[in-house]
């Protein structure tokens, strides 16, 4: 059967309202990777897969929400959507809105945002606004806006959104025909958190799948949930998750709780350092937040906080490597130029 996307498949599932429209850009159903050089780098006596989101139309988990609330506005009659980012979102709601025939408004920090978001967002036709100020200050001007005017808001506060990412707790249970015995990802906003708690509960209540325990990981340099109280200038190069006061941040803790997992930080050099490892052990390449999940991971185990031995583990990688190219270009060095001679070549190559 042709796969026609998240709300065709599980829209009986979820809690949309029925004058929901389908705005489908064929998103989700993104692979399970196992990453067997990778476990074996980390310890070697866990199963570890890879749910690579950053095969979505835009390249990011972004879409799974996006599918589901920009449906329901266009069902309702709106016009125009807006949302604040850092750039995932704005790209993905871009592409949506663009898909419904509607208007899309995207604020975004001043540079703070990669260019490879940006440029999405510029493509699928949005009208992008910086502001002098952090995400969090532009998610608080577009409350403000569209509860002033008619204009969808589509941001994870969005209950729709939610809903829309539950389903990639219920694709890995149908693939691994279980809930995994941990699911690690990276927190910003901390949506995604709160989406993969509820769809494993649901899933678990319809068909006994079990729960994962969840180890929700933030950057270092904006990790409130981990400090305790909002980061007035979050600092960090996993930019997805640059976010100083999460909008879903109690949900996010408590989905932690629930779960009997926990929320914790990794530095930017773990972050960066597991981005490469990743690409170079298992040829995926993420952006580096999506690398957080698994540096948190590997900080716990290497400090013996956590035991996995036979554990199965999944760990989510939400954002395509071309999202933030600029961490690997800034310090990629020049490619040697050698003639078009056969000796030129194996004396580079064979030393």
């Amino acid at each position: 059967m042709t796969y026609q996307g998240l709300i065709h498949k599980y829209g009986h599932l979820l809690n949309l309202p029925s004058h929901s429209r389908t705005v489908s850009l064929l998103e989700g159903d993104t692979p399970l990777i196992k990453a067997d050089n990778l476990s074996r780098h980390l310890g070697g006596d866990f199963e570890l897969y890879i749910k690579y989101e950053g095969l979505n139309p835009t390249g990011s988990f972004k879409d799974r929400g996006m599918t589901a609330a920009v449906g329901e506005a266009l069902g309702r009659g709106a016009k125009t959507v807006i949302c604040a980012s850092t750039g995932n979102t704005a790209a993905s709601a871009a592409a949506y809105a663009a898909r419904a025939g509607m208007k899309s408004i995207v604020l975004i920090p001043q540079g703070k945002v990669a260019a490879g978001k940006l440029a999405g967002s510029v493509a699928y036709g949005a009208q992008v606004i910086q502001i002098d100020g952090s995400f969090d200050d532009a998610l608080t001007m577009v409350v403000e806006i569209t509860n002033k005017h008619p204009i969808a808001l589509v941001n994870s506060i969005n209950p729709y959104r939610v809903e829309g990412q539950k389903t990639a707790a219920f694709e890995i249970c149908d693939v691994l025909e279980s809930a995994p015995d941990w699911l690690c990802l990276p927190v910003g906003n901390a949506g995604n958190i709160t989406s993969y708690w509820a769809g494993f509960k649901q899933y678990d209540e319809i068909k006994s799948t079990g729960l994962p325990q969840v180890l929700g990981v933030q950057a270092a340099g904006a990790a409130p949930l981990v400090v305790g109280h909002s980061v007035d200038n979050p600092e960090t190069v996993a930019t997805a998750i640059r976010i100083g006061k999460p909008a879903r941040g109690e949900q996010a803790l408590q989905a932690a709780e629930e779960s009997n997992g926990q929320i914790i930080a990794a530095a930017d050099m773990q972050i960066l350092e597991m981005q490469k490892m990743l690409a170079t052990l298992e040829g995926i390449w993420v952006e580096p937040a999506s690398a957080a999940g698994l540096a948190g991971l590997a900080q716990e185990i290497a400090n013996g906080k956590l035991t996995m031995k036979g554990k199965r583990i999944v760990a989510v990688c939400t954002g395509h490597g071309l999202k933030d190219p600029d961490i690997i270009t800034k310090d990629m060095p020049k490619p040697k130029i050698v003639p078009p001679q056969l000796d030129a070549l194996e004396e580079i190559i064979l030393g």
